[in-house]
């Protein structure tokens, strides 16, 4: 059977989450992912109609019941949570000396040729700091997941069973946004995809970037410190060769070439995708068969929009 999923941009301010479900022939009732709200994942307010009856897996509750009656599960996920904080403070001071190199590399008066030979090293560093971070993290969770085998845990056994009745009677599966650490871990603890089958699912902001197999973290206007995008894990992989960067007139500088064409650059090959409000990306078994609305990051710094509604990425740019 063909699964197909579909990602979508915000849905603010004109949300397009009804309009992608009958589009899809769903009629109801889904299943709501909506995990990434944590503690307001119950309150209707904080999501958009969906425009069909819905049932909330309430995947965040749920966890926090398994941690409240396996204390020893939960003592030794905060261990490794922690494990996790510290690894990401340490790649992200890594980051921040790569970067202030780069940018002082970037101003020196040198021929043309010699300065994008440095250029070009100070991109290797990052790729290499970003492979080894996902590495390190990437072998924590499977030194957890080995020893510690939640799936097999009576208390999370208990709630995937239910999570597996619930699902089996609905038509689609529906993934919010929001924190997307807290997403991908409660993703995670109940290796919820595995019970979805061949359900189409529909994901916007986060929960889009959670299906890729690389979550970044990016914000060109940040409150504090340096704008350098940043490795927070892998994803989940059902979206291959795919970098989701939701709110791009918001978050990213795409007037300044230089830093889209780094951005792009150092991600790739992955394709880097902006999703804003009205965005639309469907795939079919891993092959991208539509897109609309679009911004696209090329590593010449060229920025693709489809404002005019032709779509910009073809199948072939995304086959494995």
């Amino acid at each position: 059977m063909t699964q197909k999923i579909v990602l979508l941009g915000p849905q603010h301010p004109e949300p397009t989450i009804t309009a992608t479900l009958r589009g899809l022939g769903v009629r109801g009732p889904v299943a709501l992912v909506a995990a990434g709200l944590q503690e307001r994942e119950s309150e209707t307010a904080a999501l958009p109609a969906l425009g069909v009856p819905a049932v909330n897996l309430k995947l965040h509750a749920r966890a926090d019941v398994v941690f409240s009656t396996d204390t020893e599960l939960a003592a030794a996920y905060k261990e490794r949570q922690t494990q996790l904080r510290l690894m990401q403070d340490f790649y992200r001071i890594r980051l921040d000396h790569t970067h202030a190199a780069a940018r002082a590399i970037s101003v020196r008066h040198v021929a043309p040729g010699v300065l994008a030979a440095e250029r070009a090293v100070s991109l290797d560093v990052l790729r290499r700091l970003d492979a080894d971070h996902l590495q390190r993290a990437g072998g924590l969770l499977a030194e957890f997941t080995e020893r510690w085998n939640p799936l097999e845990r009576p208390a999370v056994a208990r709630h995937r069973k239910k999570l597996a009745q619930l699902i089996n009677a609905t038509e689609a599966i529906v993934i919010a946004g929001g924190q997307i650490a807290t997403l991908l871990n409660r993703l995670r603890l109940f290796s919820l995809l595995d019970l979805v089958g061949d359900r189409p699912i529909v994901a916007w902001s986060a929960g889009a970037m959670v299906l890729s197999e690389r979550v970044i973290l990016f914000h060109d206007y940040p409150p504090h410190g340096e704008p350098i995008a940043e490795l927070l894990d892998a994803g989940l992989g059902l979206v291959r060769d795919t970098v989701v960067l939701p709110d791009p007139r918001i978050r990213l500088r795409l007037d300044d070439r230089d830093r889209m064409a780094e951005l792009a650059q150092r991600f790739a090959p992955a394709a880097c995708v902006g999703m804003p409000s009205r965005a639309t990306l469907t795939l079919e078994d891993g092959v991208v068969t539509d897109s609309s609305h679009l911004v696209r990051l090329y590593p010449s710094g060229n920025i693709g929009d489809e404002g005019d509604g032709q779509p910009i990425l073809t199948p072939d740019q995304f086959v494995p």
